[in-house]
């Protein structure tokens, strides 16, 4: 717990007494963990494996919203302010989570100020991603979202990135065909390297610049 960012900085008397709190689940690949409109119930922490998040239509249309993996927290909106859950959470590999029940949390921030004050701040972080997203999707170029998208996914999981290209387009808002063709040019111009279900980035720097905000 200590290595994330969303408990890292709330010091040690905290952390021990969030660690009481805490539950272990596992979910298996591809299990939906919570869908939305479910009661925001729940905080969750991944220990192990990898979460999707994502928002959808009636008509089965999908919007990635998030790929999280190990030491990322989600589902803290929901759990605060204790509406349903606005997005659904599935699992894209075995995955093993802390789970910390509302009743409790909320117990815990009504007994210490400053960790409210805390977790206030880390809300206003998640507001201020939100709006960069929102921000990218209305005016950057499909290439410059897809690179931001990739050079974020290298910073959590490394250089070998295990994700298909149709979650790739899903988490840009684009078609698989035109996500698709940006990665083979790129793998031409020898940015990155393809496998099944797999983009390797092999130059980082070059990746980066194509989605920088000078292109805006």
């Amino acid at each position: 717990m200590a290595a994330n960012a969303f408990f890292a900085e709330l010091g040690q008397d905290a952390l021990q007494a969030i660690a009481g709190l805490c539950r272990m689940r596992s979910v298996a690949r591809h299990e939906i963990l919570f869908q939305k409109g479910d009661p925001g119930d729940a905080l969750y922490a991944i220990r192990r494996g990898q979460i999707r998040i994502a928002t959808g239509t009636e008509d089965g249309r999908s919007v990635t919203l998030n790929l999280l993996g190990p030491g990322d927290v989600f589902g803290e909106i929901a759990l605060l302010d204790g509406h349903a859950r606005t997005a659904e959470a599935i699992a894209l590999e075995t995955t093993d989570l802390f789970v910390i029940d509302r009743r409790d949390f909320l117990e815990l921030l009504a007994h210490d100020a400053a960790l409210a004050a805390r977790i206030i701040g880390f809300l206003c972080r998640r507001l201020r991603w939100m709006s960069e997203r929102m921000e990218e999707a209305t005016l950057l170029p499909l290439d410059a979202r897809l690179a931001r998208r990739l050079v974020m996914l290298s910073e959590d999981y490394g250089a070998e990135i295990q994700v298909t290209q149709q979650e790739l387009a899903a988490y840009v808002g684009a078609a698989r065909e035109s996500v698709n063709r940006v990665l083979q040019d790129w793998r031409r111009s020898g940015i990155i390297d393809l496998g099944r279900s797999r983009v390797h980035v092999k130059v980082a720097p070059r990746l980066a610049a194509l989605g920088a905000p000078s292109r805006l």
